[in-house]
């Protein structure tokens, strides 16, 4: 295709229509569609109508109450959403930010077990200096997130240290000593040979992940047994509790998971490295600045958590 007709297709397309196909990609329904976009029903229909006109798509299909995608729009939605972040980049940063007045809402993505521990100190100090700034929370694998983050559709990170490339920024937030969670039929000291000769249950969100602990353990020529694996620490916890299994988890996450459970929380025999968690963000995003904002505000709250 030459430069000339690329501009000629260009001209005929009404750039406007690429936003409200973006939400209704998102939404899957027209109703909330127009509530995200403040127009009426019908205003999206026609902007639809529009666009499958210039495409030559029907784009979306009714699909129980809302619609679903056309194999074509599955294939455009990820340009399209890429696109679209650019220029909100673009604009915002060359804009200031001003928490008391500005409304946003930022994408924070961080493992389930998580978001007890962190995310109810981060709402409340947002609540208390920047009342027109929202969080919405997601768990996306580690395998898509440097791609959310680029495409701007996850604004930050809050992940176990891993290595990474120049695509990411990022600090570190957090560093969690391990412990062992024993229940009422685990009794007397913990040492590390009996830590080793006894059943565990372990945690891992993946069928075939391994544990940060197991990692660890490797590293030292060091193996466990694992009776169970489960997929969330309260599971495992209440596992724990009516069993002589042990669990072996984050001191912070296991003192507020454990009250009314009445297991004992045991200092770990081993000399484990702690858990470090880092916050990451996209190079894209490093100058623009409300995510220079609220960077510094995430160090500070967990700064006075720890």
């Amino acid at each position: 295709m030459n430069q000339a007709h690329e501009w000629s297709t260009l001209g005929r397309l009404d750039l406007n229509l690429f936003r409200v196909f973006e939400v209704v990609y998102r939404e899957r329904n027209l109703t909330r569609a127009a509530d995200v976009l403040h127009l009426s029903q019908s205003a999206v229909s026609h902007a639809l109508a529009r666009l499958r006109e210039q495409i030559g798509d029907p784009l979306f299909v009714r699909h129980g109450r809302g619609v679903a995608p056309t194999p074509l729009a599955e294939q455009l939605a990820p340009d399209i959403q890429h696109a679209l972040n650019g220029l909100r980049r673009s604009v915002i940063r060359r804009q200031d930010f001003d928490p008391q007045r500005d409304q946003r809402t930022f994408h924070l993505n961080m493992p389930e077990q998580l978001e007890p521990v962190v995310l109810p100190g981060i709402l409340d100090h947002l609540q208390r200096t920047a009342p027109q700034v929202g969080v919405r929370r997601s768990s996306v694998h580690w395998a898509e997130l440097k791609q959310e983050l680029a495409a701007g559709r996850i604004d930050f990170a809050i992940e176990i240290a891993r290595p990474t490339d120049a695509t990411l920024r990022h600090r570190q937030l957090w560093r969690d000593e391990l412990c062992v969670m024993a229940g009422p039929a685990f009794a007397g000291e913990l040492t590390a040979e009996r830590y080793l000769a006894a059943e565990h249950v372990a945690v891992t969100s993946r069928r075939r992940g391994i544990c940060i602990e197991d990692l660890a353990l490797g590293q030292l020529g060091l193996t466990r047994q694992v009776r169970q694996h489960c997929q969330h620490y309260l599971s495992a916890a209440l596992l724990v509790s009516q069993s002589d299994c042990l669990l072996t988890m984050a001191r912070r996450y296991a003192e507020l998971l454990n009250r009314g459970l009445g297991n004992r929380l045991l200092p770990m025999p081993l000399e484990l490295p702690p858990v470090t968690l880092n916050l990451y963000w996209s190079r894209h995003a490093d100058g623009e600045a409300g995510n220079q904002w609220l960077r510094g505000q995430l160090m500070e709250v967990v700064k006075r958590m720890r």
